[in-house]
């Protein structure tokens, strides 16, 4: 890396590379980019950022990102509120979504169990699943972990907790790679792995 010639640009750079997928010399494109932009556009992003960091929220409900305490899926009279669709993390929420295949609603982990990374159930928003299990009229539960080992391990351990219920557990087809993670397989795959979902007790036949 060049020795930069101002302090500022230096510690720009030095931010933005931390950014995931950011090296030294894309974010000093970036940095050099912003320098050409006008201030009223700097100063939208600036605040666009904040805003972002501060006024997020996570629905109470699925644990969706929102802007409200109720996400916009949560809150949609015409999703099928009986069929909840478990996912890793909120980048699956937006693959699924881009499929048009799925009106029912979400429930987002927010990981999965991984004890090589000291990632325990406890960790997950496994508990509150279970609650609004209890608590909602829900008639079955899709799993739709990545298709790798901490996955099945994940989704292994909510079908133990549910499998004593009288609700529906399945899964999505074996249409995704074995390794691959939700967000990158293309939307046609995705949209029939889940039409083509089967009960979870079959999946691992």
């Amino acid at each position: 890396m060049i020795t930069l010639p101002s302090q500022l640009l230096e510690q720009a750079v030095e931010e933005l590379s931390k950014m995931p997928g950011i090296g030294k010399r894309t974010a000093l494109r970036l940095a050099l980019w912003m320098l050409k932009q006008d201030e009223q556009h700097i100063a939208i992003l600036g605040t666009s950022l904040i805003r972002l960091r501060n006024e997020i929220q996570y629905c109470s409900k699925c644990y969706n990102i929102s802007d409200t305490p109720f996400c916009s899926i949560c809150s949609d009279p015409r999703r099928d509120q009986t069929l909840v669709i478990v996912v890793k993390d909120i980048r699956d929420v937006m693959a699924i979504e881009q499929t048009g295949q799925y009106r029912g609603l979400y429930h987002v982990l927010g990981g999965v169990i991984s004890p090589l990374d000291g990632v325990s159930p406890d960790d997950l928003t496994i508990k509150p699943l279970l609650n609004r299990i209890a608590d909602d009229e829900i008639n079955e539960l899709i799993l739709a972990m990545n298709p790798d080992i901490e996955g099945d391990t994940t989704a292994f351990y909510i079908y133990r907790k549910l499998e004593k219920s009288n609700l529906t557990v399945s899964t999505i087809a074996r249409g995704v790679p074995v390794g691959d993670d939700l967000e990158y397989a293309d939307e046609v795959t995705l949209g029939r792995s889940i039409l083509n979902r089967v009960p979870y007790s079959n999946s691992n036949k």
